[in-house]
């Protein structure tokens, strides 16, 4: 936390300054105008050269202190940024707030985890792990966290993002050139829009016009000035006419072209800055430079090419703009001109587009999760392995606070599969919800809750916190027996990490036990690995049937001075004491 309140420090005074060069600025851009202003009014009033000469030098000098001014704008918004990521962190360590977006958008109920693992929405996975600003970085994000990747990407991720964890000065501006560039969903689905909407290159004929009545034109033009013949004005006007003839002959192209397309220019610059900003860093994991190579295409850089397509919409903007739109292509057709440069690099670069969009929300997740591994350097990277064992030191949920939290040690080798049982409160359902957090986690390259790790990545299949269904006209049981359906459907293909917490709850309890025993018997029959926790004390006797896979454990509850007391310590064997009956009591209820 100090880290992030020094840097605040240091962006307050960088702001100040700034701040006080822009308004300096400002004031001398103001006098450049009057300046201005106030020679030519002298010149009419005396006709004095000099003054015309004074009137350029000021308006020479507006236009460069406007460059300085626009600069000095960027700088501004850049130190905002990173001023506001600096306080989000501190708030977020201290515990006061998360100011993440939480991606409940990306919600699935029909994934096999997602809901149950609250993955998405307030106080989420997805919340507490987000520093994505563009809405690939989300849609990345997201995505990743739904789904495994092999073992070799996994050890390459945990490179990057040991690599990345240490360069936070780097991560932070690369935020913040992503937090000013203001991105949504509707500016990538215009970007991704245009760039799918393939069309045909322009006519021939109009190709060639578009350079034969300009070309007449400045020609004509010219030959005014030699002979200073008026009747060429005339014909002059005949020209202007053809040409806007011509570009009414395309217009509707251009509408179609641009459709949809506001301030995507300057969606499109932010993008090249983003990325000339991966091209200049020196990585060294295989990872990031990998990713870094694909930003090569042609003999030119990725930002090359975006900063050249964000200009050719700039300057396609200008249709908008009636007396723009009628000088420049009654002239010489500029807008026609622009389109078919358009046209030319969606058909040269077109392919690569979406890949290098997609670099951008690549780094922005594997930054999310360098911060994680920044903000908890007690987290470790997982082993991989591929012989089906997985254990945990110290394990414990990634989002509860390190001050309170308790971690336990488990490990799912030689027995593959745990009953757990546990009075009410005394972290069942805690337990479980860790193990699912931290394979996730590990399934994607991440650190970990826990001291010590050893994973082979599974599938994360989960019946945790089912709800019913208005919309589908389903009864929670239902959608409980659906969820194990979905469990034993995916079983078939491959083995998978399975977590069931007091499933059947639907149903009576002879239905429920025996339900459940046979669930369990199924569930290890297909190899599974994982836990199911329970209040039914016969199903904890099925370990003696199968001593090989099952292990029985549980979390225990004690009395203490008359209060319940909670040590969340993960023990051997199946629960003794209860704390229903105590409760009741103690509340009056019974």
């Amino acid at each position: 936390m100090e880290v992030y309140q020094n840097k605040v420090t240091h962006f307050s005074g960088v702001y100040n300054k700034i701040n006080k060069r822009y308004n300096s600025i400002s004031i001398l851009r103001l006098l450049a105008v009057f300046l201005c202003l106030f020679m030519l009014f002298y010149y009419i009033k005396t006709n004095d050269s000099l003054y015309v000469i004074l009137a350029f030098l000021s308006f020479v000098g507006f236009i460069f202190l406007m460059r300085i001014h626009t600069k000095l704008s960027f700088q501004k918004q850049l130190t905002t940024a990173l001023l506001k990521i600096n306080e989000n962190e501190i708030s977020y360590l201290k515990r006061e707030k998360t100011p993440f977006e939480n991606g409940i958008e990306f919600n699935d109920f029909h994934h096999p985890y997602a809901y149950d693992l609250d993955i998405f929405g307030d106080h989420s996975l997805f919340q507490n792990l987000n520093r994505t600003a563009t809405f690939i970085g989300k849609k990345t994000l997201a995505n990743q966290l739904l789904h495994l990747f092999p073992n070799d990407v996994i050890v390459e991720n945990q490179k990057a993002i040991d690599e990345l964890k240490t360069k936070i000065d780097w991560r932070q501006d690369f935020l913040a050139l992503a937090t000013v560039s203001s991105d949504s969903k509707s500016s990538y689905d215009s970007i991704i829009h245009w760039n799918s909407f393939k069309n045909n290159s322009l006519p021939k004929v109009l190709v060639l016009l578009s350079f034969v009545i300009p070309s007449l034109f400045f020609g004509m033009l010219l030959a005014y000035f030699i002979t200073s013949k008026t009747i060429l004005l005339s014909y002059l006007t005949y020209v202007f006419i053809a040409n806007m003839i011509v570009l009414g002959k395309s217009f509707k192209r251009i509408q179609s072209e641009i459709a949809k397309a506001d301030n995507i220019d300057k969606i499109i610059k932010q993008y090249s800055l983003l990325v000339q900003k991966i091209e200049t860093e020196n990585f060294t994991s295989k990872k990031l430079t990998d990713l870094q190579q694909q930003l090569v295409f042609k003999n030119a850089t990725a930002s090359v090419h975006l900063k050249q397509l964000s200009e050719l919409f700039s300057r396609m903007d200008t249709i908008s703009n009636l007396v723009t739109a009628l000088v420049f292509n009654g002239t010489f057709l500029f807008n026609l001109h622009v389109l078919r440069a358009l046209l030319k690099w969606k058909e040269d670069y077109s392919e690569e587009l979406e890949k290098w969009i997609a670099i951008i929300g690549e780094f922005e997740t594997l930054n999310s999760l360098a911060n994680l591994a920044y903000n908890n350097p007690d987290f470790v990277f997982p082993e991989i392995n591929s012989e089906y064992k997985i254990g945990f030191s110290d394990l414990s949920h990634p989002l509860l606070s390190p001050a309170t939290r308790v971690g336990n040690d488990t490990h799912f080798y030689p027995e593959s599969f745990m009953i757990l049982t546990g009075s009410n409160m005394s972290g069942k359902s805690t337990f479980l919800r860790s193990l699912g957090i931290n394979m996730v986690l590990g399934g994607i390259g991440s650190v970990v809750c826990a001291s010590k790790a050893n994973i082979h990545p599974l599938p994360v299949l989960v019946s945790m916190r089912l709800s019913d269904s208005l919309a589908d006209s389903e009864s929670y049981f239902f959608a409980e027996i659906k969820r194990l359906k979905q469990i034993m459907d995916a079983l078939e293909d491959k083995p998978a990490f399975v977590l069931l917490d007091e499933i059947l709850r639907g149903t009576n309890s002879d239905d429920k036990r025996n339900g459940t025993i046979e669930v369990v018997k199924k569930i290890i029959g297909k190899n599974a690995i994982g836990a199911i926790a329970t209040h039914d004390i016969e199903v904890c006797l099925t370990t003696n049937e199968f001593p090989d896979i099952l292990t029985n454990q549980c979390f225990e509850v004690e009395i203490q001075n008359n209060e319940l007391h909670f040590d969340y310590k993960l023990r051997n064997g199946i629960c003794k004491n209860k704390s229903a009956t105590f409760l009741m009591q103690k509340m009056g209820v019974i």
